[in-house]
């Protein structure tokens, strides 16, 4: 049984099956003062799903803020995955030095990563939470914020360009790239937009949006289902234990 090491996150996962460092520092965003974000996917035994409370839902992830730890159950990650959640996605595009847990159903996982991918549901994914993101710049006001909220503004502002920037490559390549060329422009980016520079923002929206159109994307319409369906068969198999025998 594969365990986890959470740091001290306040959060116990067994049977990981592929765990990794994401956000900042895998974006190459990361300040002395960024927290270290850990995402992973493990499978709950598969007996539990023949009961009357099955692991889904909600349930089915276990998440500590401090620090920041996701953990979703396969079958969870794998809905996630084909509605091609950004989040969710970039574990199994992480660079191999970023991953801390890998297993063999884990590696398979990252072997067919490009069968979660669809046309339609990357644009309408990574320009939605673009969109998200811009949405609270502009309920940020003109700069003059506390502190506190500039920092969170500038912080939106680098998601929005990094959601767009990578939403743009994976559409046009089919790859996911998780590493930003320009780190120091980003921040940049992020620092003119706290200062109240909201209509660049905007136009860096809007810009992506017309590059999605302009693009011939390589992905097909629908991600292949079958192919994620055989190795979720493959991990519950794995999973698998005769229940326990009640009197």
């Amino acid at each position: 049984m594969q365990t986890l090491d959470t740091r001290e996150a306040d959060v116990e996962v067994d049977n990981v099956l592929l765990a990794g460092i994401v956000g900042s520092t895998a974006y190459g965003l990361a300040t002395p003062e960024s927290d270290i974000d850990r995402l992973g996917v493990y499978a709950a035994p598969t007996v539990a799903f023949h009961g009357l409370h099955p692991p889904i839902g909600k349930k089915a992830s276990k998440v500590s803020t401090d620090p920041d730890v996701t953990f979703h159950e396969a079958g969870k990650w794998a809905h996630l995955a084909m509605s091609c959640n950004p989040t969710a996605s970039e574990l199994v595009w992480l660079p191999g030095e970023l991953y801390e847990t890998r297993t063999p159903l884990g590696d398979d996982l990252i072997a067919i990563r490009t069968a979660f991918l669809s046309a339609g549901r990357v644009r309408d994914a990574y320009l939605g939470y673009a969109v998200s993101q811009f949405k609270r710049l502009e309920n940020r006001g003109d700069g003059s914020f506390s502190a506190d909220t500039r920092k969170r503004t500038a912080k939106h502002a680098r998601h929005l360009w990094r959601l767009v920037t990578q939403g743009e490559q994976l559409y046009a390549t089919g790859r996911l790239p998780i590493r930003l060329d320009d780190p120091e422009g980003v921040r940049a980016f992020g620092e003119r937009v706290a200062d109240g520079a909201i209509e660049e923002a905007r136009e860096r929206l809007a810009a992506a949006e017309q590059r999605f159109d302009e693009i011939r994307t390589p992905l097909p319409e629908r991600p292949d289902e079958d192919t994620v369906e055989r190795w979720l068969h493959a991990v519950r198999a794995a999973h698998y234990a005769e229940p326990a025998q009640r009197r």
